[in-house]
């Protein structure tokens, strides 16, 4: 995968075929500290201690439709390349948090890529599905919930064309502004 937003959306369909309802992505650019940090977490049927043990090897996964699952280690490797690393919280019953932190300006990391499009691609292929996104450089924060979306469109699809314009413009208006403050703040963010 050539972005890491790739790599959020590889996660948080594994988030979706381990039966999470509710699920949280947190995108922190923290320039200050020369770090950023993808956090996905669930709410779905979690790992118990064995599983997690293995989950960094491509040969396991819990997915039924591959044999293989190279997500989390090559994102685990991006990361480690990046002077980070990647941990994973998991609790049968409760869910999962994977974590992945990165030297912001590591001359390796990979681009952010197109925050907007994968968070929508979430949102709008699997409606049942409660996303959060949490996108923060610095001190400024777009945070968007759809279940106040979901709420006020009172049955309306949300592919209805008006719903998905509505989306559209309110999720990357939100990253936008929230990358402008970057750049206002002097922070040069080439590979994003």
């Amino acid at each position: 995968m050539r972005e890491l937003a790739l790599h959020i959306l590889d996660i948080a369909e594994n988030s979706i075929s381990a039966g999470a309802n509710r699920i949280e992505i947190m995108v922190k650019q923290d320039t200050r500290n020369d770090e950023l940090c993808l956090s996905v977490m669930d709410n779905g049927k979690g790992m118990d201690e064995e599983l997690l043990a293995k989950v960094m090897n491509p040969f396991i996964t819990s997915r039924t439709t591959r044999k293989v699952g190279l997500g989390i280690p090559l994102l685990k490797q991006a990361a480690e390349a990046c002077n980070g690393g990647l941990t994973i919280e998991s609790e049968p019953g409760k869910g999962t948090r994977l974590t992945a932190k990165f030297q912001e300006c590591h001359i390796d990391r990979m681009p952010l890529g197109n925050l907007a499009d994968t968070f929508l691609t979430l949102l709008l292929g699997t409606p049942e599905v409660n996303f959060v996104l949490d996108y923060q450089v610095n001190d400024e924060v777009f945070y968007f919930d759809d279940s106040e979306v979901k709420e006020a469109i009172e049955g309306m699809s949300l592919t209805d064309y008006r719903v998905i314009e509505y989306l559209t413009n309110t999720i990357r208006d939100g990253i936008n502004e929230t990358k402008k403050y970057a750049i206002k703040q002097g922070v040069d963010h080439a590979h994003d």
